[in-house]
């Protein structure tokens, strides 16, 4: 099995980028398990809150369960950078994907990157997604499965004719 870890913050489009982007691991739901994380800043909150209990988390949470990848929830508090290296140390994760957020330069500088500095602090792969997967698919024909990359809603298949083209997940 693939472990990949996926720490979260609280913005539910970094979180379904996240998860979305594990959905296209290769035999997803046959082959990969989550670890879906997140950093309080406080030890109470860690104790008695799970990711999923934050929307972003129930998103992630979705997207994963529609695809069949298994999940499991974990909560810590302290440094992010700190706590998402020792979990994934701990969990014995073969990947780490990230959310990322656009920052300047000035901003990067300032206040520094949990997404850069758990990639150059970990010793297996990190993937940063934005706030959308690029080239994820936003229509899928429940028929054939064909895949459509626009945002005009589909309402019959290219492929089979079929006329439940419904919005990706």
């Amino acid at each position: 099995m693939y472990r990949v870890l996926v720490p979260i913050d609280t913005n539910e489009e970094r979180a379904a980028s996240q998860a979305r982007a594990v959905t296209t691991l290769p035999d997803a739901a046959e082959s990969v398990e989550v670890v879906l994380l997140h950093v309080f800043d406080e030890d109470e909150r860690a104790d008695d809150t799970t990711p999923t209990q934050l929307t972003a988390g129930k998103r992630a949470r979705e997207i994963f369960e529609n695809h069949g990848i298994p999940v499991r929830r974990e909560s810590t508090s302290g440094d992010p950078v700190d706590e998402i290296l020792a979990a994934a140390e701990d969990v014995r994760a073969d990947a780490i994907v990230m959310g990322g957020r656009k920052r300047s330069r000035v901003g990067a500088l300032l206040f520094g990157s949990v997404s850069q500095a758990v990639t150059l602090g970990a010793d297996l792969p990190v993937t940063i997604t934005g706030d959308d997967v690029a080239g994820a698919p936003t229509f899928v024909c429940a028929s054939c499965g064909e895949r459509y990359y626009t945002e005009t809603e589909i309402t019959k298949c290219n492929s089979c004719g079929g006329v439940k083209v419904e919005e990706a997940v």
